[in-house]
């Protein structure tokens, strides 16, 4: 694997994804490994090929699996390198060489293939969008969303980080979101807003899910730190952007537009009055990339 650097998404990983991984392994092999006591623990090495371009990402999920069944992982290609399996002769990039029993290349292999094939999606969907929004001229922040898969959450966020998005809020506890659920349950966005604040303290932004510009005048003024146009024409959306940063030069918020923003519809929410554009179209419904894993023989 490539020399560790300060640019190196790895370093934001906790302790706990490898107890992840170890589960994810659990899962697959939960009793006895019948197809491992055919072939047994003879050494062994497997090539990981690259069959569709895209982003790489998922280098440390992929290796901590093989380091749990007690394999060596060498990489050819770095993080968020870009695989072009049509410039190869074969159609295939050679990506990374496994090394140890074969038992265990066979026990990890479609735990890591699964994992490296998703957050690899997710960052190829990432990039394409990240690049698609700064060639149209925005500045701000492309933004994934919260909506991810339970269990796998960290992978996906990973995943945008590798492809060049901003993750957004990791959970609940992250930031102090109040849509409109929220609001509608407290009885107001002033309320809402003072209610988080009482709890939230310093450390802790607050954002709030707007549906007019009347509503975010609420929210600037109840003292929100990020506004949300939700669910806002494209035209709407930066016409209200560029109203609300004129109306409150004194107040210090960021705007945020969101609501089924994809790549055939997010030029019309360019502006550089919005901060933020946040979309799930990164990382939900997101293409794999295809990978295999095969042993030398």
């Amino acid at each position: 694997m490539a020399a560790s650097n300060d640019n190196d998404k790895a370093h934001l990983l906790p302790p706990s994804y490898k107890t992840q991984i170890t589960a994810w392994l659990s899962e697959d092999t939960p009793s006895f490994d019948y197809a491992g006591f055919v072939v047994g623990e003879t050494p062994r090495r497997a090539i990981l090929l690259a069959k569709s371009a895209g982003i790489l990402a998922g280098v440390p999920f992929f290796t901590e699996v093989f380091t749990q069944t007690g394999c060596r992982v060498e990489w050819h290609q770095s993080e968020g390198a870009p695989l072009d399996p049509s410039s190869s002769p074969d159609g295939r990039v050679k990506v990374a060489t496994v090394s140890g029993p074969v038992r265990g290349i066979l026990l990890g292999e479609r735990v890591a293939l699964n994992t490296l094939a998703r957050c690899s999606g997710i960052a190829t969907q990432s990039h394409r969008l990240v690049s698609l929004v700064r060639k149209a001229g925005y500045t701000g922040a492309l933004a994934g969303t919260r909506k991810t898969t339970p269990g796998f959450r960290l992978v996906e966020k990973y995943g945008m980080l590798v492809g060049g998005a901003d993750a957004h809020r990791m959970d609940l506890s992250a930031m102090i979101m109040l849509k409109d659920n929220h609001v509608w349950s407290r009885g107001s966005i002033t309320d809402a807003v003072a209610a988080a604040k009482s709890v939230g303290g310093f450390s802790l932004k607050v954002e709030v899910e707007v549906q007019s510009e009347r509503e975010a005048d609420e929210a600037i003024a109840a003292g929100a730190d990020v506004v949300m146009l939700d669910n806002f024409t494209g035209r709407g959306a930066t016409l209200a952007a560029r109203a609300l940063k004129q109306r409150w030069p004194r107040r210090s918020f960021l705007l945020e537009v969101s609501g089924g923003l994809g790549g055939d519809n997010v030029e019309a929410y360019i502006c550089n009055d919005v901060d933020i554009i946040s979309t799930s179209s990164i990382h939900q419904g997101v293409p794999h990339l295809d990978f295999s894993l095969k042993i030398e023989h």
